[in-house]
């Protein structure tokens, strides 16, 4: 989750398997919740849970600004055509 999550908020869009988008959702969601706040306790704990103090920073200015105020539903997920190899369903998943 935290590499996904990584991504997301890097390039505000990433393709990935259907499954793993449902589940990154609420992840990513929480994090957007607790930027909003800006405190630094709410910074300390994104970083805890991503891992990454560039992707927090990014977080803090770039992405929970847009969102203050709008109460949940930060990301959508597309649904796309089955991964050919695997026949894996695929999701794009972005903020929006």
């Amino acid at each position: 989750m935290r590499s996904l999550a990584r991504n997301l908020i890097n390039e505000n869009r990433i393709t990935t398997t259907l499954p793993k988008a449902k589940e990154l959702r609420p992840y990513v969601e929480k994090l957007v919740t607790k930027a909003k706040t800006g405190t630094l306790a709410s910074r300390r704990l994104v970083i805890s849970k991503i891992g990454g103090e560039k992707e927090t920073k990014t977080l803090f200015s770039i992405i929970a600004p847009k969102y203050k105020e709008r109460k949940g539903g930060y990301t959508r997920i597309i649904k796309l055509n089955r991964r050919t190899l695997d026949s894996a369903p695929m999701a794009l998943i972005e903020f929006i």
